[in-house]
């Protein structure tokens, strides 16, 4: 059952995460991957907000929204690859900053979002 759970979440983030990356990057004529940045971001927001709350939520609603939902929402593949794909572009200011930007955005998201469910349910 628990298995079951970590692939329904799955099944909703991972096409989640390619229409949020793909409606993202269109809206950027940028070589900096705009849309991995943001499903990143934003799933670290929901997997803090998540782990703040843990102590309150079931263990089946952290398997399904945490495991499986952020699990595949968020990206390091992807990243890495893009990162990657910058420096052979010869973009290397744009791949540091992709680095930088995400571990700070990421760091930042997870702490917002545990701050906010302590916020909601101290």
């Amino acid at each position: 059952m628990r298995l079951l759970l970590v692939i329904a979440g799955g099944m909703i983030g991972a096409p989640l995460r390619y229409v949020a990356d793909r409606a993202v990057q269109r809206r950027h004529d940028s070589l900096f991957p705009w849309g991995t940045f943001s499903v990143n971001a934003i799933g670290s927001l929901v997997l803090g907000f998540l782990a703040g709350a843990s102590a309150g939520l079931p263990h089946d609603v952290q398997l399904f929204a945490g495991t499986g939902f952020c699990g595949v929402l968020t990206t390091y593949s992807t990243f890495s690859y893009e990162t990657i794909r910058l420096f052979e572009d010869r973009a290397r200011f744009l791949a540091v900053a992709n680095v930088a930007a995400s571990i700070v955005a990421g760091l930042g998201s997870v702490f917002l979002g545990a701050a906010i469910s302590q916020a909601i349910w101290g």
